[in-house]
């Protein structure tokens, strides 16, 4: 039995393909499981062509370019769903206890949309996903209005901080999971136990083996400065550590950050200008979008449509399809019991 998702924010379909499984990452396998995605609801044109490209993942797929604000769900009622998921961005509420986000914030209007979904399709099992700024947002007050919000559309809530690199991600990547049960299930989403806690993978194991002629690997153009920047940066340093000649002035420590090999990497953003693409630490130069995906735990089968920077962008946007797979099986655990 297929367990039916309606997937929204899809982007390039990290967390969906966290819930199909059947993909390799390194030398693990991460067995097929018992979910398809039927729906993809998705604002950027370039994402819709990720998934609609020739790759086993979104195969059956109806892929909807479309603003969740402006595309009402009741119009997908009459097919009943198993899990909803979406990444609805960080919400900020102006007015403690207001019960809504703000009506001309886009933020608000998107997570509004999000909840709207959950009430309307009413779908088994929710998983939504946000930035670790969400737990502290208006001095914990949003995460409150958040949770009470879910609760009141008919679902029990756990809310996880999740720290990737123990769940086997090379990346120290920490996302907030939203995990809803529909109130008439009697079952309880236990959160799955870290696999990697004392045993990271790290940036040179996820480089391993990546094919320098396979898509989304080509190197990126980058100024002769930039590479003297690097050249001249260690392993793991960042622009605190370039000689006086060639000293750029910043405040973020995301500036000219090289990796560890020995470690996972940083948190892989999804843009920004100079010194902000992620750096190899052994090679001066920035890493490929395939070098991205690999820290992100794409299968290397998926192929990303659009330019360097648009690619960039999903990847970074995404998230890692292993780091979320245990979660996904601990809800197919409980729509197994449910039937």
């Amino acid at each position: 039995m297929k367990y039916k998702i309606f997937s929204t924010f899809t982007g390039a379909g990290g967390l969906d393909i966290g819930f199909h499984g059947d993909f390799y990452f390194l030398k693990n396998y991460y067995p097929r499981m018992d979910f398809q995605t039927v729906k993809a609801l998705e604002i950027d044109k370039h994402s819709c062509e990720t998934l609609k490209s020739d790759n086993k993942y979104f195969l059956n797929t109806d892929v909807i370019l479309g603003d969740i604000t402006k595309v009402n769900p009741e119009q997908f009622k009459k097919e009943k769903y198993d899990v909803l998921l979406g990444g609805f961005p960080c919400v900020t509420f102006s007015i403690v206890g207001k019960q809504v986000g703000l009506k001309d914030d886009i933020n608000g209007k998107l997570y509004e949309s999000f909840v709207k979904y959950v009430q309307e399709l009413q779908p088994k099992v929710f998983l939504a996903e946000n930035v670790k700024g969400i737990l502290s947002a208006n001095k914990g007050e949003a995460i409150k209005i958040i949770t009470k919000k879910f609760e009141e559309t008919g679902y029990n809530i756990k809310i996880q901080l999740v720290k990737f690199a123990e769940y086997g991600v090379p990346q120290l990547r920490e996302r907030v999971l939203f995990i809803g049960v529909r109130k008439d299930i009697n079952d309880e989403f236990n959160i799955p136990k870290p696999t990697h806690k004392n045993n990271y993978v790290t940036v040179e194991e996820a480089f391993s083996n990546i094919n320098k002629n396979c898509v989304n690997n080509n190197l990126m153009r980058q100024l002769p400065t930039t590479t003297a920047k690097l050249e001249a940066i260690p392993e793991g340093g960042n622009f605190k550590d370039l000689p006086k000649h060639l000293a750029v002035k910043g405040l973020m420590s995301n500036i000219y950050r090289k990796l560890d090999r020995n470690k996972p990497a940083y948190t892989v953003i999804a843009s920004g200008g100079g010194g902000t693409w992620t750096y190899h630490y052994e090679e001066p130069r920035a890493l490929t979008n395939r070098e991205r995906a690999r820290i992100q735990t794409f299968p290397d089968d998926l192929i990303f449509k659009g330019s360097n920077t648009e690619v960039r962008r999903q990847i970074g946007n995404a998230v890692p399809p292993v780091g979320v797979y245990l979660f996904a099986k601990e809800i197919e655990r409980i729509l197994k019991n449910t039937n």
